[in-house]
């Protein structure tokens, strides 16, 4: 009977990762890595390129989209608690400041979201994270609005 109750009340449970973030498993490692990273940032310009809802938005990116979407990569690579590779080449994002040159309205920064929105329900899995993920990032969006 005693082996039965340890069997019983003393199963090792299989480790699983959890679905928030703490000390010693951030959102970067949570998603993936750095292959989900990527796939976020693509897949982020991606509906930028062909969505009629972010025509706006498109039309102040410069083009081609490879090297915006390179350091998007970068800067959420370190902003989500992997390696600061945006931070290693130019240094603090600043975001605010390198956003002044262009006009930020409610409309761009809505657009923006949807983008953020779409890649957030494809690319990330675990909805704890989409859903912090999402909040966390719409104020981001939010503080970029410059008039």
């Amino acid at each position: 009977m005693k082996q039965i109750l340890q069997q019983v009340f003393h199963k090792k449970q299989p480790e699983r990762q959890p679905e928030h973030p703490t000390p010693k498993q951030t959102p970067y490692t949570i998603m993936g890595g750095e292959a989900a990273v990527r796939r976020l940032a693509n897949r982020f310009y991606d509906v930028m390129e062909t969505a009629p809802e972010a025509r706006e938005l498109l039309a102040i990116h410069p083009q081609p989209l490879d090297a915006i979407r390179q350091k998007f990569f970068e800067f959420l690579s370190g902003w989500l608690g992997g390696p600061a590779l945006f931070e290693e080449k130019y240094g603090h994002p600043r975001l605010r400041a390198r956003h002044l040159p262009f006009t930020v309205n409610q409309q761009l920064r809505d657009q923006w979201m949807f983008c953020m929105n779409q890649a957030l329900d494809e690319v990330v899995e675990q909805p704890l994270l989409r859903e912090g993920l999402r909040q966390s990032l719409g104020q981001l969006a939010s503080h970029m609005i410059n008039c």
